[in-house]
């Protein structure tokens, strides 16, 4: 923000260059937009300047309004932080200026950019400019005039369309439309900006004020036609946007009362909607997706990205096909390999399915598709394996396979080729137990369909190096995927965070509650389809496998279902046979099944957890609350163990990855928007009557009581916290006796976990006889030397992967706790 300015030139030509610096993008700042007033006044005022043109620095004319500004009053509720730009700088500094305005665009000029030119009297573009409103995006509308404007330049229909998908369009169509009134080479371009202000300031181009015109706004009939088609699609696509609505009434406003009617009207549902919750949860998700960008100990170390050329990708399903698909579409060569001719075939012809599937809907040309499928090589063997850069593993899920491809492909590639695995749920560790390179394994987790979905979850362990999570997170933006990175555990981030979701929708229907009106509750709630129905579309093979690991590794907190076994016997299959929970029937949508009723109903008597055998009364909110709940539960879990860095981390990966609706901000937003209390009283209500798929995480519990937010940092936690587990303190354990086979020089780092003074410590998956083992504690600060502070009453407790004691404590420890 230091470098954030504006700057004035008047040159000989009595011409005034106004430039707006502030990079990257020249986002509109509160020091820009009063930079902006300013220059603008002092060149109104001075007789040596006969006309302005406005432009941006570094190549980008401005990338809009700066959202630091609105996540500032989502904190403090005060609304007066935000300038009135719209009246007081573009229509009563620009537009209504004396002399005539023309804005030279390069790069882009999106929402407050573009509304900024807009303003102007003219504009000047050079090729492929980006040109937009994406205002909607953030749960807002354009706030400097641009819903008036836009169509009043462009024509409504095209202005509807632009302002409602938030999409850009290129200076080549802005033209073709009447956004931009001449393109040219970019050398050319302040040449010919300067050339047309000085014509228009001398009546020989014609001085217009966009907010004026009506010549594109086409008769009333027309555009109530237009308004009332854009309310029924924007009903159907947006039913729980509020803000693409008020886009259509104020642009209403303006064309039944005149263009600064509708614009006084948009300021005042401008300022509205910034406070809207809808806001705030989009601003969370833009700004949780801004953050994934930066991972402590690796992008902070000064490392470069290595060229990652060509991909071996092993197994040419539905995962495999489709990641293959994404490398391609970008770019990068893929080596294809299969078991034998008939799959690997099966394998490339899904793959050129995925192609021609965009070409179809319009999101690729016939061009792109055949040089992308040029990039593609099916193999049978390792012999090509020698000169790649990465090999992504997508075989099913099964551990002795994974480990034998492993340590096959670690003797075909070159020691700097990176070993990745697309295991949705397997411990990285397990999978590369029979591998050296531990440092070149990273997990790199797709969602399905890998060439679509927008997520790529990478998994880093211990060992992994920050060169090859950097290397990967390069891969990823590269094939157009957000990734974030996160710790090793069963299920990861994403699929460990969500598991308690069909976990909590199946102890619902074997209380008794109706399998429809959940599926139906959880799609009012914002997510595309509901638990029963997902399971149906992705199949219940892969549900029950994965549901095994989850079982295996969280015993403590699973529900054994038999339901699905139950449907499985019954002969169906979901969408793959057309019968499942629902009917699918090709050219209709899936609708509700009566006979899997008496299956549901086997499955009811066989778990008898029903009250008395009698269906539970639940209102629809207690629904959906005893479904997601226990996702917030585990997300709490996830960030008590460090797996990912940040709250954010899985607001985004619960938005991108599970389609979690992105208006209420991402999984642990939404539950400090409900408050960790509720959830914590709630869950804890539940454990009592339902058992401890419900008890709430020692996490939650201790934010909850504390009133603190689940989404703050630990570092801003107050050092009263009996926890200790920021800075530069760490708790080790040192074992007494080698005859454990696990005792460590260096320890292994635990933590308080209460005022009981339990400790534990992560214990690599699998249990160990530590029963009646001394240990000592140690707190051990990088300033001093470490001191024993405590020693254990031994009886080790292995539990969720961790190991937990009781430790007798002396003074000086106690001292450092209370």
């Amino acid at each position: 923000m230091a470098d954030a300015r504006v700057t004035m030139e008047v040159g000989n030509d009595a011409v005034a260059i106004i430039t707006i610096c502030n990079p990257p993008v020249n986002a509109l700042a509160i020091p820009i937009i009063e930079g902006l007033r300013e220059k603008f006044t002092a060149a109104v005022t001075r007789d040596d300047v006969k006309a302005v043109v406005l432009t941006g620095s570094g190549g980008k004319f401005s990338g809009g309004f700066d959202i630091n500004v609105f996540e500032r009053i989502h904190k403090t509720g005060d609304i007066s932080i935000l300038p009135d730009v719209s009246v007081d700088l573009v229509v009563n500094v620009i537009e209504d200026a004396k002399k005539p305005v023309v804005a030279a665009i390069e790069g882009l000029a999106l929402g407050g950019g573009l509304e900024l030119t807009m303003g102007c009297h003219a504009r000047i573009a050079v090729p492929n400019v980006q040109l937009g409103l994406p205002e909607l995006n953030l749960g807002i509308i354009p706030g400097f005039g641009g819903t008036q404007r836009l169509p009043r330049l462009v024509g409504l229909s095209k202005a509807v369309e632009m302002m409602l998908s938030s999409r850009p369009i290129t200076s080549e169509e802005g033209k073709n439309h009447g956004l931009i009134d001449a393109i040219v080479p970019s050398q050319e371009l302040l040449k010919v900006s300067r050339k047309l202000a000085l014509d228009i300031a001398g009546s020989g181009k014609p001085w217009i004020r966009s907010l004026h015109r009506t010549d594109k706004l086409g008769s009333p009939s027309e555009a109530r036609d237009t308004l009332k088609m854009a309310r029924q699609q924007a009903k159907q696509t947006s039913k729980d946007m509020p803000q693409h609505h008020a886009c259509l009434d104020v642009i209403e406003e303006g064309l039944i009362h005149g263009g600064y009617n509708g614009v006084l009207k948009e300021a005042k549902v401008f300022k509205e909607l910034v406070l809207s919750d809808t806001s705030k949860g989009l601003v969370n998700v833009f700004f949780a997706q801004r953050a994934t960008t930066k991972v402590p100990n690796v992008t902070d170390l000064g490392l470069k990205p290595r060229p990652i050329k060509k991909v071996a990708v092993i197994g040419g399903g539905l995962m495999g096909s489709g990641i293959a698909t994404a490398l391609i579409l970008s770019n990068i060569y893929v080596v294809l390999k299969e078991i034998n001719s008939e799959f690997l075939l099966k394998g490339i012809k899904a793959i050129e399915a995925n192609v021609r599937s965009l070409i179809s809907r319009k999101k690729l040309s016939q061009d792109r598709a055949d040089k992308a499928l040029l990039m593609l090589k099916g193999v049978l063997d390792y012999s090509e394996f020698k000169d790649m850069d990465m090999v992504i593993e997508a075989v099913i899920e099964n551990v002795p396979l994974k480990q034998k491809l492993f340590s096959e492909i670690e003797k075909a590639c070159s020691p700097h080729c990176i070993l990745a695995s697309n295991t949705s749920t397997i411990d990285l560790n397990i999978i590369g137990e029979k591998t050296r390179s531990q440092d070149r394994i990273v997990g790199a987790h797709f969602f399905s369909p890998a060439h679509v979905m927008p997520l790529l979850e990478i998994v880093r362990t211990n060992k992994t190096s920050p060169q090859v999570i950097l290397d990967l997170m390069t891969v990823g933006k590269i094939i157009k995927k957000v990734p974030i990175v996160v710790g090793n555990c069963t299920g990861f981030a994403v699929g460990r965070t969500f598991f308690p979701y069909y976990q909590g929708a199946h102890i619902l229907v074997n209380l008794g509650v109706d399998v429809f009106r959940i599926d139906q509750l959880i799609s009012n709630f914002g997510l595309p389809m509901g638990p029963f129905q997902l399971q149906d579309l992705a199949g219940y093979g892969v549900h029950v496998a994965v549901s095994k690991e989850y079982s295996s590794s969280f015993a403590d907190r699973t529900f054994q279902s038999p339901l699905l076994e139950l449907i499985m016997k019954s002969g169906r299959n979901g969408k793959n046979n057309g019968k499942g929970y629902y009917i699918y029937e090709k050219g209709s949508k899936p609708k509700p099944d009566p006979s899997v009723l008496p299956i549901i109903e086997e499955s009811r008597r066989l778990t008898k957890i029903m009250p008395g055998g009698k269906p539970i009364s639940v209102t629809d909110q207690e629904i959906v609350e005893m479904i997601l709940f226990p996702v917030v539960n585990e997300a709490c879990r996830i960030l008590d163990e460090g797996v990912v860095d940040r709250a954010s981390d899985l607001d985004i990966a619960s938005v991108l990855g599970m389609s979690f609706p992105s208006y209420r901000g991402g999984i642990v937003f939404w539950a400090d928007t409900i408050g960790a209390d509720h959830v914590y009283r709630s869950l804890k209500k539940w454990s009592k009557q339902y058992g401890n798929f419900y008890k709430p995480s020692r996490f939650l519990e201790e934010r909850a009581t504390r009133g603190i937010p689940l989404s703050a940092p630990a570092s801003e936690i107050s050092a009263s916290s009996p926890r200790l587990r920021s800075g530069k303190i760490q708790w080790h354990v040192d074992f007494a006796q080698k005859s454990t086979g696990v005792h460590t020089t260096g320890g292994a780092p635990v933590a308080v976990v209460d005022r009981d003074f339990k400790f534990r410590f992560f214990g690599g998956g699998k249990e160990r006889r530590l029963s009646g083992e001394p240990v000592k504690i140690r707190l051990v600060d990088v300033e001093t030397r470490p001191r024993v502070y405590g020693l254990s009453s031994g009886n080790w407790v292995f539990s969720n992967r961790m190991y937990e004691t009781s430790v007798v404590c002396n003074e000086k420890f106690l001292s450092l706790i209370l």
